[in-house]
Formats: C-alpha cells, structure tokens, sequence
C-alpha cells in the first residue's frame, strides 16, 4: 500500500512534494533534516523536550480532545501500534501527542483523553504549551491549524523522527496502514543496531 511521504514542506521554506513510498524493505528510510526542536509540557505538567527523547524513535502526532472524527481515529490506531510495539514502546520507541488547541487542553484534559484511549504514558506524552509555543512547533512540522470560534481544523500529519534527531518520513492524513508505520518504527531501531 502506498502512503503519502511529504519530503519538504513550504512552511519550512521548501518546495511542497508530495511523494509515495513504496520501498522495498531492505532500502533504509528516506532523511528529510533535523527534526525541529521544541519545548513543551505533558499532560503530568512536566517539561517535555525533543532533546529529552534523544536516542529513540519518536513518532510526533498532532490532535486536539474535543475533535469528534479525524483525532480520535487517529489516536486510536497509534494505540493499536503502541500494544504491537511489546518490550521497545517506551525504552526505545515514544509517542509524542501535541495539541493543536493549548486554551482547551490543559495537561488534565489531556491525561483524560490519553487514559480513554489506553495510553501507556510511559512511552506516550500528551503535549500542551503556551498558544506561541504550539503555533511556532505546528509551523515548524508543516502542520496548518485554522480556528474559528470553537472549530479547528489542522493538518494531520505524523512525523517519525530517528534515534539522531532526523526527521525521516511524515505520513498525511490517518489513513496509513498501522503495520506498516510499525515496520517503519522498526526498521529505525534496527538501523541504530
């Protein structure tokens, strides 16, 4: 199955392209570039940073609670992952869950969300910020968030990030085979090995 790879994003002062990728297995995953820093705090209210996660695969997600559809669909095949993952979710893979509206999602509206879904918050953070801080990470993953009101639409965009701080693939959309991005996750591990 093919799933969409953005290799440069115009909001990071690159070309938009938009490529498949159907590698073969055995061929390492493409490098896109430092993955963008950020400093942010979890949903226990601790200060939450890239750098902290330093030699693990990290998969960066961004949701808001009060979504109703495409949010949840994603969390929940990020749980999925997260159970087929065993002993490496946690000690050499995270998950990193940033909202895209901190004035509604404090870090205990974000603990609610991540505990009805059955997030292993050993290896999974639920991320909120002041509104700068988050608009200045969205930016900086390519991801566009529009509020009116009470709606907020985004992009929804999933970046994998390697044990060395590079951004490697980032999946659109909520439609990538959940088997697939865990071999992905994989195949970044074994590289390091």
């Amino acid at each position: 199955m093919l799933r969409a790879l953005i290799l440069a994003l115009a909001v990071l002062g690159c070309p938009v392209s938009g490529l498949a990728h159907d590698a073969p297995h055995d061929q390492r995953l493409p490098t896109i570039g430092p993955a963008p820093g950020f400093a942010l705090t979890s949903q226990d209210g601790a200060r939450v940073t890239l750098g902290d996660i330093r030699a693990k695969v990290v998969a960066v997600t961004f949701i808001f609670t009060s979504c109703k559809d495409t949010c949840p669909l994603l969390t929940a095949k990020m749980a999925q992952v997260q159970d087929k993952l065993g002993k490496d979710f946690g000690t050499r893979i995270a998950f990193l869950s940033i909202t895209v509206d901190p004035e509604r999602d404090t870090p205990e509206v974000l603990k609610r969300y991540a505990e009805n879904f059955g997030a292993n918050l050993t290896g999974w953070a639920f991320l909120t910020g002041t509104p700068d801080a988050i608009k200045d990470v969205t930016r900086r993953y390519g991801v566009f968030v529009s509020k009116a009101g009470e709606e907020v639409d985004h992009t929804f965009l999933t970046s994998l990030v390697d044990p060395h701080g590079i951004l490697r693939v980032q999946y659109i959309g909520v439609r990538f085979d959940p088997e697939e991005f865990r071999r992905d996750l994989l195949s970044l591990l074994d590289e390091t090995e």
